[in-house]
């Protein structure tokens, strides 16, 4: 795709970070993180990208970062390319709208997730012993079901190219103690449950959704991205139906597509059709129309 942003360089600087969708650039007092338009699924980087995404997921990321930073301190500082140092002027083409400085955190490693219904990896979950991260649920709930109230189910961070872990809240606890594992549950929900209100009175439902924080001065603050069709499940209101595998405006169709030719993960990913591409397009775009705009 030649309006697609893969790849960036700051001159001769390699990005000292080079994730599966973002490239990272320690400058000193900030970090530097641009989300490029890679695509990954199933733990690889696919080889077709999808133009302008890493500016959607950035725009949606700025916005949830601004509203919901009187529930949680958050580690960005600038998002608009005119208020970054002098220096990097001359790479508004790869930066401008796709990145954002933000404060050096400590990172913890683990996965903070809020499910309100049941799909995906806690469905599969719960079919197989009637409970996700140990959360014992009630029985005869179907795919897709709203869950009595949200839970909160973490996962350790893998290794690149592995999946991650759910854990219990016992084993949070084990791993970064009781104060820390009560303050990230405590927060992610609120931050869900801000999210899920705000998105539902404008039609999409929040199925889940994933957070991660890190420790600045004294303060556990939100980091990464936050509520982006990459972290979160959003469906349409309007075609909701309990029961069965809803129609996505995230990532998740990216993953039906791949499933439906029949790869998941092993060998090389498949190049993906232009319809495909823009369709997936036109998913990214809704979510931010109706997120951002309405």
């Amino acid at each position: 795709m030649d309006n697609a942003i893969t790849y960036t360089k700051l001159g001769e600087r390699e990005p000292d970070f080079r994730g599966k969708v973002r490239d990272i650039y320690d400058l000193d007092d900030y970090l530097l993180i641009v989300a490029t338009d890679r695509l990954s699924a199933f733990d690889h980087i696919l080889q077709t990208p999808i133009p302008e995404r890493g500016k959607i997921l950035t725009k949606l990321s700025v916005f949830w970062f601004n509203i919901t930073e009187g529930i949680v301190k958050n580690h960005l500082v600038f998002s608009n390319f005119d208020d970054y140092p002098d220096w990097l002027k001359e790479y508004r083409k790869q930066l401008d709208e796709r990145s954002m400085l933000v404060r050096k955190a400590q990172r913890i490693d683990i996965e903070c997730v809020v499910r309100g219904y049941l799909a995906g990896s806690g469905w599969k979950e719960y079919q197989k012993n009637g409970a996700i991260c140990g959360i014992e649920l009630p029985k005869g709930l179907s795919e897709s079901q709203k869950l009595p109230e949200p839970i909160f189910t973490p996962a350790t961070k893998a290794p690149e190219g592995e999946h991650d872990i759910n854990i219990s809240f016992d084993e949070l606890v084990d791993l970064i103690g009781e104060n820390t594992a009560e303050i990230l549950k405590k927060i992610s929900l609120k931050i869900y449950d801000f999210a899920y209100r705000y998105a539902l009175e404008r039609g999409i439902i929040i199925s889940d959704t994933k957070f991660e924080f890190g420790k600045f001065a004294d303060d556990i603050i939100l980091i990464d991205e936050i509520l982006t069709p990459d972290s979160s499940r959003f469906w349409d209101v309007s075609t909701y139906k309990v029961g069965t595998h809803q129609e996505a405006f995230d990532k998740q169709f990216i993953r039906d597509w791949l499933l439906s030719v029949g790869w998941s993960g092993d060998g090389e990913p498949p190049e993906i059709p232009k319809e495909i591409v823009e369709q997936t397009i036109n998913r990214y775009q809704t979510v931010e129309n109706i997120i951002i705009r309405s």
